[in-house]
């Protein structure tokens, strides 16, 4: 199989990427409560946990332990994905312990990547929302040229030091031979709202970074997600933001879904 012979998922109808150039930026937590709005809002939804050396999809949906199903499908192993909140999840997390690092060159976990996706029994899927690793290696590298990516998410924050990393990230979508269509920009952590002063806004990391990099790209800001400590907790026990209080980070996912859809 050369580089650019595409993968074939024929039960996925749309596959969205959401990337960001450096990690801490909320990256998974952004693609985790996507699957969620995506699935809330009545679509079949999978999600794909593809960072592979930082694997945090299990923990924040709670299901670190489970293991998926393994069976033979015309003399061939595959998996069935781990469902919950209306989500198909599939992460290298759940092959691996929790305090065991991978030792892996490039290729090794790009093709590891490709078998979750290429593997795994889906189901009839609309919309499967893949968590990037932060950079653009050889995973995403992999994935892009091998998948039919319909569009790539920019996570970023406000500063201007992660916002260098996410033109890096976009860079790659924007590549000649590529030509993954940039859907939007979600500025995570826009603001600190304190729990017992909702209503209050703290612009603890700038203003008008999202809009600066939306600008550059040609897009818009899909979503501005506040930072919220109680969202923080909540994932820590495997709860998305639809279990929080804040009225703020809720409507940003349900605006990212209108956007994308």
């Amino acid at each position: 199989m050369s580089a650019f012979d595409k993968v074939n998922l024929p039960t996925v109808k749309n596959i969205i990427v959401v990337a960001s150039g450096k990690g801490g930026v909320g990256k998974s937590t952004v693609a985790a409560n996507l699957a969620i709005a995506l699935s809330r809002n009545g679509h079949k939804t999978a999600l794909v946990d593809a960072d592979i050396f930082g694997p945090s999809i299990p923990k924040m949906f709670g299901i670190e332990d489970a293991q998926p199903e393994v069976s033979q499908v015309d003399e061939k192993d595959v998996m069935f994905p781990i469902e919950i909140f209306g989500v198909k999840i599939m992460s290298i997390g759940f092959f691996v312990k929790k305090n065991q690092g991978l030792i892996w060159r490039g290729p090794m976990a790009a093709n590891a990547i490709m078998q979750l996706f290429e593997n795994t029994i889906w189901g009839e899927i609309d919309y499967m929302v893949v968590d990037f690793p932060p950079g653009t290696s050889d995973i995403q590298l992999t994935t892009v040229q091998k998948l039919n990516i319909n569009g790539a998410i920019i996570v970023t924050t406000p500063q201007e030091i992660a916002l260098n990393d996410a033109r890096k990230a976009a860079s790659l979508f924007n590549n000649k031979d590529l030509k993954v269509p940039i859907l939007g920009v979600v500025e995570n952590m826009s603001w600190f709202t304190p729990k017992p002063h909702p209503d209050e806004k703290y612009f603890i990391f700038g203003t008008g970074g999202g809009e600066l990099l939306a600008k550059e790209l040609g897009v818009k800001v899909i979503a501005q997600i506040p930072l919220v400590a109680e969202i923080g907790e909540l994932a820590e026990k495997g709860f998305p933001v639809y279990s929080s209080s804040s009225k703020d980070a809720v409507d940003a996912f349900d605006k990212m879904v209108e956007a994308i859809t």
